[in-house]
């Protein structure tokens, strides 16, 4: 079955706030970057002991496992969106606040693998729901955090979230263990 072709969204499908996440991924077919790339972040970190997984590079920073926590959080609320919006729902939907989903999250007790896999698991669900939309699906909309937001504006976002965290990863953490 070949991949569905999900078209890179406009400017006017998603809040600014979103570009720079847009402009680190590159042109192609989202649905495969997304499944790849998640490999590619197991592969960067796989290797991390324990201890390096609870490294903060600044004492008020997020650890390794909190960033990959907020990874599986960000991939769940905006799928959530895009589920919705793709159902024609009208609802406005709130924004939430990341800090306060890690401050009140078990992430940095847990293995690093078992978050990991957590990940992992949401980002399957998310392919399985973006691989099951109907082309009309990808062009509805509607709005969270107060910004309009296009359903297939959506796995371009996390593609590139994820795209910039471990870009971060890479700079900061891993760079000073």
């Amino acid at each position: 079955m070949t991949e569905p072709l999900i078209p890179r969204p406009g400017p006017d499908e998603y809040d600014p706030y979103y570009q720079p996440y847009l402009d680190r991924v590159p042109d192609g077919n989202v649905i495969e970057l997304l499944e790849y790339q998640i490999g590619d972040t197991l592969g960067l970190l796989g290797g991390l002991r324990e201890e390096q997984a609870g490294f903060r590079y600044e004492p008020e920073k997020w650890s390794i496992r909190e960033v990959i926590g907020h990874l599986a959080d960000v991939e769940r609320v905006l799928t959530y969106r895009a589920f919705r919006f793709s159902r024609a729902d009208q609802t406005p939907l709130p924004g939430f606040e990341e800090d306060d989903y890690i401050a009140h999250s078990n992430y940095h007790e847990r293995p690093l693998l078992e978050v990991f896999a957590e990940f992992e698991h949401a980002r399957a669900a998310s392919l399985a729901f973006y691989r099951s939309l109907a082309p009309e699906m990808l062009t509805r909309s509607g709005v969270a955090n107060q910004a309009e937001m296009s359903v297939r504006a959506v796995p371009w976002v996390l593609a590139g979230h994820e795209r910039h965290h471990v870009a971060v990863l890479q700079q900061r953490y891993l760079a000073r263990l």
